[in-house]
């Protein structure tokens, strides 16, 4: 078995959580009006077969208790169908610990499109909304088995399904709710409106209060993103390139790139740009392309390459 690409599993992460995520997903289901699949209830069945209008319910919002194993498949793909059949059955000895769904490509090409299949079988697992492994082969048993439970074991203290589901519990049993931050609910609500000035007010009195909050502190990075790509014009990708000393133009069009997800190539631009300037230009290029950093998990493999780039570009 493979271990996945890390660019891969950013790529995946990044489709997720941000502005281009799975809202088209979700709004296309809610338009259709149909229900979450009843083809397994949580903590029943060994997987459930997964399409647009379920994608949300079952893999996303499930994945907040257990690990969601993601299989997609083709039915003139044998090589998919024999790793499916497989998960299958391992699924049914997990006894809900984790769980599998099964999506078809040609049926849904649109949940191909989001994950990047290019071939099958290609199998993800998500926890709590996010892509955390992935891998396009068909192992042995004994290292499919091992790959699950490494999942488990690295999950466990994270997803409470987990534990509920060692114990014998009811997997999809909710923890008491903490109450909800009153501060956050404002500044969701204000950002659900595109009302991102507002937003961003109520993130930074939380960040005024509690400036070790990580929570805000991300939010409000990612409103300040938003607000700040939703008012650039496209053509300035154009103006950048033909006009590599204008240092605004290459500040504003690494914004669109991220925003399309076209991640490397923004933290590329801005690399290079420190390269090529000097004085109050680099230090603004520099500043901006530190700032793209706090979108992203401290951890993630593209910004880690950025900052040895940038540090090669300064010194």
């Amino acid at each position: 078995m493979t271990r996945p690409d890390p660019r891969q599993t950013a790529a995946l992460s990044a489709a997720l959580s941000r502005a281009v995520d799975l809202s088209g997903l979700k709004a296309r289901a809610d338009a259709t009006n149909r229900p979450p699949s009843a083809a397994a209830p949580a903590g029943g069945g060994a997987f459930v077969e997964v399409t647009e209008a379920e994608f949300q319910a079952e893999v996303v919002e499930r994945s907040t208790q257990v690990p969601v194993v993601v299989a997609l498949v083709a039915a003139w793909s044998a090589q998919a169908m024999q790793l499916f059949a497989l998960l299958e059955r391992l699924a049914a000895e997990a006894n809900g610990v984790w769980r599998l769904a099964k999506v078809d490509i040609d049926v849904s090409p649109r949940v191909a499109q989001l994950f990047g299949v290019q071939s099958v079988p290609m199998v993800v697992a998500i926890a709590a909304g996010q892509p955390v492994e992935a891998f396009g082969d068909v192992p042995p048993e004994p290292q499919l088995r091992q790959w699950l439970t490494g999942l488990v074991d690295a999950l466990r203290d994270r997803l409470p399904g987990i534990r509920a589901a060692e114990n014998g519990g009811p997997v999809g049993a909710e923890p008491e709710p903490e109450p909800e931050d009153e501060r956050f609910v404002a500044a969701e609500e204000a950002f659900e409106r595109g009302d991102y000035a507002a937003a961003e007010a109520g993130y930074q009195v939380i960040l005024d209060a509690e400036p070790g909050n990580e929570e805000a502190r991300a939010a409000l990075a990612q409103v300040r993103f938003l607000a700040r790509t939703e008012a650039i014009d496209p053509s300035v990708i154009v103006r950048a390139d033909t006009s590599p000393d204008d240092v605004d133009a290459q500040l504003a069009a690494a914004d669109l790139e991220l925003a399309g997800q076209q991640t490397e190539q923004a933290f590329a631009r801005l690399v290079n740009t420190v390269r090529r300037t000097t004085g109050d230009d680099r230090d603004k290029a520099r500043t901006h392309l530190v700032s793209l950093f706090d979108l992203f998990a401290a951890d993630d493999p593209l910004v880690a390459k950025a900052r040895r780039d940038l540090a090669s570009a300064l010194y």
